[in-house]
């Protein structure tokens, strides 16, 4: 099977990228907007310009291609940021690559979202059934892009996959992955650098955490689904950890020092 993963150097795309190489048969090509050199398994894969702009440039990557799992898109802080663009990008952006896929008769899309779609801070059981209340803007344009997949996997258009990720973590394929915002590797990098761990809240709230490498295998396992196993083609992946994130850095600093 030939895969395209866009923002496949990015934190969970390199991550991803580079399981698929290393565990599986698949053909893998990389869509992605940086121009980075010396990272050896990338030679394993074919890197090809991503130029969001045009619908022809979306369609050329997408041609050949059997499935494409789209881990393009802002994060958070920048969501936060700039609310207009991140619906743009999560949502707009999300509907032009879809719409090439279809063009192109990709087989399977997998759109990987975010947990946080349901509500901030989450809490109790979460499930695919919950309401989705989250009004920040990486939530609810995350949301716009899932509404453009699940549509057309309803029309029949393309078998249309939205994963609703939870907390992951672990390092990046790539160190110039956007990634040290985030509250493990965010705590690591402070460690190494500044030789202490320092928590900017009570830490007592939680989060329901997953390894990349676990997330990784989820979306493995959804690659090869069958059609008739797919439902309406959402679900959530999350782990069966949910420390506080006191507890986090506790164990963190029991590793690192």
């Amino acid at each position: 099977m030939k895969i395209l993963i866009t923002g496949g150097l990015g934190y969970l795309g390199g991550r991803l990228a580079k399981y698929l190489v290393n565990n599986t048969s698949h053909t893998v090509r990389i869509g992605t907007r940086k121009n980075i050199t010396g990272v050896e398994w990338l030679s394993q894969v074919e890197v090809v310009n991503t130029l969001w702009s045009s619908n022809i440039e979306l369609e050329k990557i997408c041609c050949d291609v059997d499935l494409v799992i789209h881990a393009s898109g802002m994060n958070a802080v920048d969501c936060s940021k700039d609310p207009s663009l991140a619906l743009k990008v999560n949502g707009d952006a999300t509907a032009r690559l879809l719409k090439s896929s279809i063009k192109q008769g990709v087989k399977r899309i997998i759109y990987l979202s975010t947990a946080h779609v349901y509500d901030s801070p989450l809490a109790g059981k979460v499930t695919e059934q919950s309401s989705t209340k989250n009004l920040h803007p990486y939530a609810t344009s995350h949301k716009a892009g899932e509404n453009h997949v699940r549509l057309a996997h309803s029309k029949g258009e393309i078998e249309g996959i939205v994963v609703r990720l939870s907390n992951s973590f672990g390092p990046p394929a790539n160190l110039n992955a956007n990634c040290w915002y985030l509250v493990t590797n965010d705590l690591c990098r402070h460690a190494i650098e500044y030789r202490n761990i320092s928590l900017k809240t009570s830490g007592i709230e939680r989060r329901d955490f997953i390894s990349i490498t676990n997330a990784c295998r989820a979306i493995e396992h959804l690659i090869k689904l069958p059609l008739n196993q797919l439902g309406d083609g959402l679900f959530n992946i999350g782990g069966e950890w949910s420390p506080t994130i006191l507890d986090v850095a506790k164990i963190l600093s029991e590793r690192i020092y």
